[in-house]
Order: C-alpha cells, then sequence, then structure tokens
C-alpha cells in the first residue's frame, strides 16, 4: 500500500496542464470494439484506472500500439469472445468499475457480452440497472447469476426503439449509445446523459459512421448502420482535475496557471467556485488563479446560507463536492454541500475534523461547514484514502495544514490523478511517496 508523506503550509507558482479526462478515456477506450479498422486516440491519461481498461482491451485480443505519450493506437480486428468466460476476466474485470462499458460495443458487434459484477470506489450504491434495461429496450435479453455474480446479454438482432431512462446515467447513456449504433432502425434515448464526455463518445462514434442526432442534449437519436471505420480523436482536459486545482490554489494562498483547460466544457465550475470567493480569471483558454489571503463564501439573495449541490449536467458535477467541502474550511462564512448521488462519499470529513476543520455532518448526503477565515491553520495528521475523490479532497487538506500529514491507501489517488505528486511538487508542494 502506498504512502505520501505532505509537509504542508508551502505555497505553489507556476503552470500546469491538466491531463486527459478519465471519464471519457474511459467511454472511447470502449468503443474501438466496434470497429475492426484502427483507431487512434490521443491525450489518454496515464492513470490507474485507464491503463487497466487498455490492458483489458489488449487481453481480448485487441492490438494496442503506443504511439508516443498519452497516444496510442488500437485496432479490435481480432476480438476473443472466448475471453470473457475465463477465470482471468472475471477477476480482472470484477477490479474495474469502467469495464462495464464494454458491454454495448461487444453486444452490438458480436450479439453477445459477459461481465463480471464491476468494482470501483466504495461511495455508495451504483447500480446497473438503466444499462441492462436499456439493452432489453432494443430486444436483448438479460440475465444476472447472483450466485457467481456475473451478468450476461444477449441480442442477435438488435432492434431500434424509443426509451426514456429511468436516470440520467452517464455510463448507462454511453453504454446504450454503443449498442444502439448497429440496431435495425431507429433508437430515441430520452432523459440521455449530456455531459461533454458523452457529447465526445457520440462526435467520435459519428466520426466513425455512426448516425448520432441531438448531441448536446437529453434527447438522443441514434439511426443504425451496418458497419463503422476507424478515426481520430482527441480527449478533452479533465473538469475535475481542473476544478481540483482551482480548489488547492484557493486554500495554499497560490498563484497557478491552468492551461488549455477547454473552458467552454467546463460548464458552472467557474461559477461555483466565484460562489466560495475563490478568484479566478479566464486567459484565452487558460485559467488564471492569483494568490488569496482570503475568500468568503456568498448567500443567497435572502440572505440565508449557500447550498452547494451536485446535479445532472449541466448542473454540478458530484466528483467536485468533497474538493468544494475541503476548501470552504477555510472561507470566511458557511455554506452546506449536499452529495445527492452517493450516500457514502462524505464520510471522509472525520478526517477533516480531526485536522482541525469545523463540519457538522448532518446525514450521509449533507454536510454543513462553518469556515475558519484562515484564523486557525488545518493540523497535519495521519489518514487513508477512501476513493479516488476524496483522496485529492484530503491531499489538498495536507497540503494547507501546519506540519506533515501522512495519507495512506494512495492507489485510490493514483486511479484518478497522473503523477499528482510529482506534478504539484514541480509548482513548489512538498510531496514524498513512500
Amino acid at each position: 500500500m502506498g504512502t505520501f508523506e505532505i509537509t504542508g503550509g508551502r505555497r505553489l507558482k507556476g503552470e500546469i496542464i491538466p491531463q486527459g479526462a478519465k471519464n471519457e478515456a474511459l467511454q472511447v477506450l470502449c468503443a474501438v470494439l466496434l470497429t475492426p479498422e484502427e483507431v487512434i486516440i490521443e491525450n489518454i491519461p496515464d492513470i490507474r484506472d485507464v491503463n487497466k481498461l487498455i490492458e483489458l482491451l489488449s487481453d481480448l485480443g485487441v492490438e494496442v500500439t503506443k504511439l508516443e505519450k498519452g497516444t496510442y493506437r488500437f485496432k479490435a480486428a481480432n476480438v476473443n469472445m472466448d475471453y470473457l468466460i475465463s477465470p482471468e476476466f472475471k477477476e480482472k474485470g470484477a477490479a474495474l468499475r469502467g469495464s462495464i462499458m464494454i458491454v454495448g460495443p461487444l453486444l452490438s458487434r458480436f450479439g453477445y457480452a459477459y461481465i463480471p459484477k464491476p468494482g470501483g470506489d466504495k461511495i455508495g450504491r451504483r447500480r446497473l440497472d438503466t444499462h441492462f434495461l436499456g439493452f432489453e429496450k432494443l430486444s436483448a435479453k438479460f440475465n444476472y447469476d447472483v450466485s457467481e455474480s456475473f451478468y450476461y446479454v444477449e441480442g442477435k438482432e438488435l432492434t431500434g426503439n424509443y426509451m426514456l431512462l429511468d436516470e440520467a446515467s452517464v455510463t448507462g447513456t454511453a453504454n446504450i449509445v454503443m449498442a444502439a449504433v448497429f440496431a435495425k432502425g431507429k433508437t430515441t434515448i430520452y432523459n440521455a446523459a449530456c455531459e461533454p464526455y458523452v457529447q465526445q463518445l457520440c462526435k467520435m462514434l459519428n466520426a466513425m459512421g455512426a448516425k448520432i442526432g441531438g448531441i448536446g442534449s437529453n434527447l438522443l437519436t441514434i439511426e443504425g448502420v451496418e458497419s463503422l471505420g476507424g478515426t481520430r480523436h482527441r480527449i478533452l482536459p479533465d473538469m475535475i482535475e481542473i476544478g481540483s486545482f482551482i480548489g488547492m490554489a484557493a486554500m495554499t494562498h497560490s498563484e497557478i496557471t491552468i492551461k488549455n483547460v477547454s473552458y467552454d466544457n467546463l460548464g458552472i465550475i467557474p461559477d461555483a467556485f466565484r460562489r466560495l470567493g475563490i478568484k479566478l480569471e479566464r486567459r484565452n483558454d487558460d485559467i488564471y488563479i492569483p494568490a488569496q489571503e482570503f475568500y468568503e463564501i456568498e448567500t443567497f439573495i435572502d440572505g440565508s446560507i449557500m447550498t452547494i449541490a451536485d446535479a445532472i449536467w449541466p448542473g454540478l458535477t458530484p466528483d467536485l463536492l468533497s474538493v468544494f467541502l475541503v476548501v470552504a474550511t477555510q472561507a470566511k462564512g458557511s455554506v452546506l454541500i449536499h452529495q445527492k448521488m452517493f450516500e457514502s462519499r462524505l464520510f471522509f470529513v472525520d478526517k477533516l475534523i480531526d485536522m482541525g476543520a469545523q463540519i457538522i455532518l448532518c446525514d450521509p448526503h449533507r454536510a454543513t461547514i462553518i469556515g475558519l477565515n484562515n484564523q486557525y491553520q488545518l493540523r497535519g495528521t495521519k489518514m487513508s484514502s477512501p476513493d479516488i475523490r476524496a483522496g485529492v479532497a484530503l491531499l489538498i487538506a495536507a497540503m494547507s495544514a501546519e506540519g506533515t500529514s501522512i495519507i495512506n491507501n494512495i492507489e485510490q489517488i493514483d486511479r484518478g490523478y497522473e503523477k499528482i505528486d510529482l506534478r504539484l511538487n514541480q509548482l513548489g508542494a512538498k510531496i514524498k511517496r513512500i
């Protein structure tokens, strides 16, 4: 188990380039299974979850060639479907949440797919019903073996259909879209997720020859085609990492510039940080954050306490609420953080309380933060990272704290953040990997 030793209280300065988006990478990498032709993908982040998925694709028989840093060529001409029933696949597939998105393309191209119940962050219940209900709407048959924790889906003749998703699931939408590209006739998906990463997947599929309309909205239409060809695709910068860097700059009173952020794809993230009193400035496609000694949380117009809550796109992504929570601990004022989607994601706040933060955990979904206004610095402590996003929030807290902090189980952070210690040390941080 890896460990970070962080010396807190250091100010950062300089420029940093965000990695490619993890959530987009997991989708577009699975899309290479839809064609026997070459697909080149650029700006792939070098992180554990993505590397595991690339390894899984290779095990399936996809030819994988690394062309340069972050750029790979994939050719799925000889997919070994027998691998799906192997003990090795059951072990590897179960260890990776993103493995669920191989089901849609395999079902679409080969008529069947199997997948073990996937793992991932322990942040609460993460059901997969939306995926399989969508496949059934396309006339596939679904079965779940409880004793083996294995999902089976078969559909030799997929047929387009109208469906209203029970939730605007990002991975569910992506999986169903990939399953529908070869379905006969027209598929209409209402209440589809419309995050930039889903938009990117749809644009990539259209470049391969798919016919997808309504991109960017919650109403997608897919006209089935006979086959898809190759393409070249570039992954967006990771909005979660960009938001993490904004919060990190505020907490450590640092002056940094985040380069090439694809600002127009950040939605309300910059304005949400401004509501915490954080100054940031758009400079072309960069974000400049000046050093701030103090920042004050806004109130609503009637003077009531500010609430920051997650919502489906274009609302605020739930993946950043952990960062907003930790940043609020040193602000002036109070804020209610409402994590609607996952019921276990706020449980890391006990570690912040140990560091001196004033937080009331109201229930599994809500926490009230009374900002310290930088009058009292957080104290260094020993803690463990429970999941990717809480892990980076704890890292931000440790970087701002007085003294030395230890964070165990940093494999969770490595799942979502590329060489985060080395990149932040270049800005002046002092993070030692043990």
